[in-house]
């Protein structure tokens, strides 16, 4: 007997399977036959939802994105954690680390797909850095930072830490600590702070998030 299923159940069914067909074999050793045999399904079913691998991978792109988002809210919203900590953690919360994150990543870093990499950062920005801004205007209140460009120096750290942070664990240790050290002294300056003020809280988080993840 034919299963009939809602569409959003169904095309979340297609989305699920290719998530684990793509983490599994790459997305270009993955064939539409393959995401059918996996769930079985007619193609004019997959049709009916995806036009192709590629407007499947931009859907799963942009559900990829939602759950980024939804991590650095669910941070954002912690006033039991400091300021700088919440900063820190939700530019790594935006930081894919599944072999799934990684092939995604690795699919729209390609040069034929620069328009799906623009859509992810513009809808990041959008979302982030309203968040982010308000944890800057937070820290400024307190006599943390000072600027007077909180949305502008929002909108430079989520892009800078967006690019450096990109596959942050496949660095050798000497690039990855440049990297942090980088991202450390260039956030002082933005913010205002007197140089080094940053690193004894900041460090630990990349330690600890290094441990988890290893």
């Amino acid at each position: 007997m034919r299963v009939v299923k809602e569409a959003n159940v169904r095309k979340n069914e297609i989305l699920d399977a290719a998530e684990r067909l793509f983490g599994a074999k790459g997305f270009d050793s993955t064939s539409t036959n393959d995401i059918l045999n996996e769930i079985r399904i007619a193609r004019g079913t997959l049709y009916y939802h995806f036009k192709s691998k590629e407007d499947i991978l931009d859907a799963m792109i942009e559900r990829m994105t939602d759950r980024l988002v939804k991590k650095a809210s669910e941070i954002a919203k912690k006033q039991d954690v400091p300021v700088l900590q919440r900063l820190t953690l939700m530019m790594l919360a935006l930081n894919v680390d599944s072999d799934l994150g990684h092939e995604i990543m690795e699919q729209v870093h390609k040069p034929q797909n620069a328009l799906m990499h623009q859509k992810m950062q513009v809808q990041l920005l959008s979302e982030i850095n309203p968040l982010l801004t308000r944890l800057i205007e937070e820290g400024i209140a307190q006599g943390i930072f000072r600027t007077d460009y909180p949305a502008e120096v929002a909108e430079m750290t989520l892009l800078y830490s967006n690019t450096a942070f990109d596959f942050l664990l496949e660095y050798g240790e000497g690039e990855r600590s440049k990297k942090i050290t980088a991202f450390i002294y260039n956030l002082e300056r933005l913010l205002d702070m007197e140089r080094g003020s940053m690193e004894a809280i900041i460090l630990p988080i990349f330690q600890m998030d290094w441990l988890k993840q290893s």
